[in-house]
C-alpha cells in the first residue's frame, strides 16, 4: 500500500482537503483586510462597503456554475476554483490601490465562491443524510483548525519577524495554489451517484429554503463587513489584536462545530435554526448599543459561536431536495444568498457614516424575520 492509496483514497478525504485548503488563503486575506485597506490603501466606510459588494458579485453569479459544469466535471471545476482563490490572494499585496484591490478581490472571490458552491454540492451528494450534520460539523472544525494555524502563523510572522502584508499574501496564496495542484494530481475522478441537472430552475417546493438563504446572506454580511470594521475604526484595534480575536473565534469554532452538528442531529433543523436566529437578534441589538471595546469583542465571539449552527440550513435542504437537484440548487442558493450581499455593504456603508447603530438594528430586524419563518419548517422533514 503506497502513500497515494492512503491519502487520496476516498471522497471524504477530498472534501477534507478542500476544507483545509480554503482557509489558508481566505483567512489570511480576510483577517488582514480591514487593517490593510485602512493603513495602506486609506479606505473609508464607503470604499470598504463597495469593495465588499464587489467581493460578493461572484457569489451572486454562483448559479453560473451550471454553465461551467457543461464543460468541466465538478471535481475539476473545484480544482480550478481553488487555484483562482490562491492566485487572487497571492497578488493582493502587489496592488494596494483602490482599483487594484477591487480587481484582486474579484479574482479571489470568483475562486472562493465557486469552490464553496461545489464543495457544498459534493458534500450533500456524497454524504448520507443521517450523518451529514456531523460530517459538515467536522468540515467546519477542520477549517477552524487550519484557520487557527494560519492566524497563529500570521501573528508570529508579523509580530516577531516583521513580515509585511505582501509577504503574507504571497505565502498564503502560494500554499493554496500548491494544494490545488496536489488535489488535481492526487485524486481520481469519483463517479457521481446521481446525474445532476444541467439547466437552471427554481422549484416551488424550495421556496422557504430560498428565502431563509436570502436573509442569511443579508444579515451575515452585516457581521462580516461591519463588526470587524467597528473594532478597527471606533476602538482602534491593531492588526495583532484583530488576529488574536480571530484566533479565539477559531478555537471556539473548532471545539463547538462538531457539537453543533450533533445538536442538529438530535433536535432537528427546526429548533436549531430558531436558536440561532433569536440569538442573532439579541446580539445585533447589543451591537447597536455597544459603548465599550470589551462588549464589542464579546459580541463578536458570541456571534461566531451561534453561527456554527448555520449548517442546519444546508441539511434542511438536503432532506427536502431531489438528489439530482443538488448541484444546480447549491449554485442558485449561493446566488440568492448573495443578492443582498452585493448591494447591502455599499448601501449600509453610507448609513454607517450617519449611524453605526442603525446598521446593526437593521441586522436585528432581518434576523427576527428569519426566526419567524422557522415556524414554517415542518418538524419532520420528508426522507
Amino acid at each position: 500500500m503506497n502513500i497515494k492509496s492512503i491519502l487520496f483514497a476516498s471522497r471524504e478525504q477530498l472534501l477534507y482537503l478542500f476544507a483545509a485548503a480554503v482557509p489558508i488563503a481566505f483567512t489570511a486575506w480576510s483577517s488582514l483586510l480591514n487593517n490593510f485597506v485602512i493603513e495602506v490603501a486609506h479606505f473609508d466606510g464607503e470604499k470598504i462597503g463597495l469593495l465588499q459588494s464587489i467581493r460578493e458579485v461572484p457569489g451572486l453569479l454562483a448559479f453560473t456554475i451550471v454553465f461551467i459544469l457543461m464543460f468541466l466535471r465538478q471535481q475539476n471545476a473545484a480544482y480550478l476554483s481553488l487555484f483562482l482563490l490562491g492566485f487572487g490572494t497571492l497578488i493582493t499585496g502587489f496592488f494596494p490601490s483602490t482599483f487594484g484591490l477591487y480587481t484582486t478581490t474579484l479574482i479571489m472571490s470568483v475562486g472562493f465562491h465557486y469552490l464553496e458552491t461545489l464543495h457544498n454540492s459534493l458534500s450533500l451528494q456524497w454524504i448520507d443524510k443521517s450523518s451529514a450534520p456531523s460530517f459538515l460539523g467536522k468540515l467546519s472544525a477542520i477549517r477552524s483548525f487550519v484557520g487557527l494555524g494560519v492566524l497563529g502563523a500570521l501573528y508570529v510572522l508579523m509580530k516577531f519577524f516583521d513580515v509585511g502584508y505582501m509577504g503574507i499574501y504571497l505565502l498564503s496564496g502560494g500554499a493554496t495554489i500548491f494544494l490545488a495542484f496536489v488535489a488535481w494530481l492526487g485524486f481520481e475522478h469519483f463517479k457521481d451517484d446521481v446525474v445532476q441537472e444541467t439547466k437552471l430552475f427554481l422549484r416551488k417546493k424550495y421556496w422557504l429554503f430560498y428565502l431563509l438563504t436570502f436573509l442569511a446572506g443579508a444579515r451575515r454580511q452585516i457581521v462580516v463587513v461591519f463588526a470587524g470594521f467597528l473594532l478597527v475604526e471606533r476602538f482602534h484595534f491593531s492588526v495583532e489584536n484583530m488576529v488574536l480575536l480571530l484566533i479565539t473565534n477559531t478555537v471556539l469554532n473548532m471545539i463547538c462545530a462538531p457539537y453543533a452538528g450533533k445538536l442538529i442531529e438530535r433536535f432537528g433543523e427546526n429548533l436549531s435554526l430558531k436558536l440561532e436566529y433569536i440569538s442573532i437578534v439579541l446580539i445585533f441589538i447589543l451591537y447597536g448599543l455597544v459603548q465599550s471595546q470589551a462588549m464589542a469583542v464579546s459580541l463578536y465571539i458570541l456571534d461566531n459561536l451561534f453561527f456554527t449552527i448555520a449548517i442546519a440550513l444546508k441539511t434542511y435542504f438536503q432532506k427536502i431536495a431531489d438528489p439530482k437537484d443538488i448541484a444546480v440548487t447549491s449554485g442558485v442558493g449561493f446566488a440568492i444568498n448573495h443578492i443582498a450581499a452585493v448591494f447591502l455593504p455599499f448601501t449600509l456603508g453610507i448609513v454607517w457614516i450617519y449611524s453605526a447603530s442603525a446598521v446593526f438594528f437593521i441586522g436585528a430586524t432581518i434576523a427576527f424575520v428569519s426566526f419567524l419563518l422557522t415556524f414554517l419548517i415542518p418538524k419532520k422533514e420528508p426522507a
